[in-house]
């Protein structure tokens, strides 16, 4: 007899035309795989016609770990101590939320939940109670380009209060790179077009060369160069950096600077490693001589460059020029500039110096008042930002 106290639109068990509660019984009998795979494939059935399709969290479907790969992009770093409380976690209250990716390949990449998807590998507790599986969900179709999924990672990020600023910096410039707008940004990842400008430039020679925390998302893999992407934009937007408002600023757009033509903003250089490329920085910075020639080349050479950079009070002009010429003479980029941290503390600080000296060079030369160290590093000016 059919219980008149169920639902209209709840499933009755005792209809007999009905064997959706029989086909589950028997799926439990299955192989773990065919189990899986079974249930994945019902959840994207009812999603596809579910009234929350339109949600990734309507549609969580169980992928082997092996599948589920880092982005090279994450600004989120996990410390140790936040690692096993999140290993503790996991452990005691089960996945409660989904790891956050898209298709690549034969792959899918995490675009949220790198860390927890670690524990699922790593944490054999884990890995052995789900069976070796993860729980993802799939980003929208419309939110699958770079930048997007770029700038979901930073929300995803940012609404739990967890980024690196360097890393957050990176982030900024290879966005205005790929030609978004301090608008768009701002838009995009929730933020103000303040905090936009100085993360543009945001550390110096010592501030900046102290990145062993980087995650490991970040560590370039490959050997493609740099790329400008336009997007939907059909002109390049005006590309500025920190402190807009003074008048004494001298800008230029990013196709005018010849750092970048030089590769500065590359992230690998062909035919050479990371700690190659980090000791050939180190080796610069400890000659005087060689960094001397290769600081005058960039302040005689880089007219662009310098006058976009050097005018700018807001940013550790030190740094620049540090990185500037390593691209110069070496042609490596900026991306190694970790090298700084292979001298010795008097090695440091000379070449900071010797920094000094010739910006001060440049600032005498276009009629400018020479500054001081404190000023040149704009300290206090672009610390504390969140």
């Amino acid at each position: 007899m059919k219980d008149e106290t169920k639902g209209k639109y709840e499933i009755d068990r005792d209809y007999p035309k009905n064997r959706i509660f029989e086909f589950i019984d028997e799926i439990s009998l299955l192989p773990i795989e065919d189990q899986v795979n079974i249930q994945n494939a019902i959840k994207e059935k009812m999603h596809s016609v579910s009234p929350f399709k339109n949600e990734p969290v309507d549609c969580v479907i169980w992928v082997k770990n092996d599948k589920v790969i880092a982005n090279d992009y994450n600004p989120n770093k996990v410390a140790p101590p936040e690692m096993e409380l999140l290993e503790v976690s996991i452990m005691n209250d089960g996945y409660t939320q989904p790891i956050v990716t898209w298709p690549k390949d034969d792959k899918i990449e995490v675009i949220d939940g790198f860390h927890r998807s670690r524990v699922g590998k790593e944490s054999m507790i884990v890995k052995d109670r789900v069976k070796g599986y993860l729980p993802t969900v799939i980003i929208r179709k419309e939110q699958e380009s770079k930048n997007d999924r770029i700038a979901s990672t930073i929300r995803h990020n940012r609404a739990r209060g967890k980024h690196q600023i360097n890393a957050m910096s990176e982030i900024v410039i290879e966005l205005k790179n790929r030609n978004w707008s301090n608008a768009r940004i701002a838009k995009q990842l929730g933020m103000d077009d303040d905090e936009i400008l100085r993360l543009c430039q945001i550390s110096g020679l010592q501030e900046l060369f102290k990145d062993s925390d980087f995650s490991k998302s970040w560590e370039s893999s490959d050997s493609v160069e740099y790329e400008i992407l336009t997007d939907d934009f059909d002109e390049m937007q005006d590309v500025r950096t920190v402190n807009t408002s003074d008048p004494d600023r001298i800008f230029h757009t990013w196709d005018k600077w010849e750092c970048y033509k030089a590769g500065f903003y590359n992230k690998t250089i062909p035919g050479m490693t990371k700690e190659e490329c980090e000791l050939a920085y180190s080796r610069l910075l400890s000659s005087e001589d060689k960094f001397s020639k290769a600081l005058e080349g960039v302040i005689n050479e880089w007219k662009n460059s310098c006058e976009h950079y050097l005018t700018n009070t807001a940013m550790n002009r030190i740094a620049w020029l540090g990185q500037a010429s390593m691209c110069f003479a070496l042609g490596i980029p900026s991306e190694f500039r970790s090298g700084f941290n292979l001298l010795t503390e008097d090695q440091q600080n000379k070449a900071n110096k010797l920094a000094l000296k010739y910006l001060n060079i440049w600032m005498v030369s276009k009629s400018r008042k020479e500054i001081s160290m404190e000023d040149a590093l704009s300290i206090g000016r672009q610390v504390n930002i969140y």
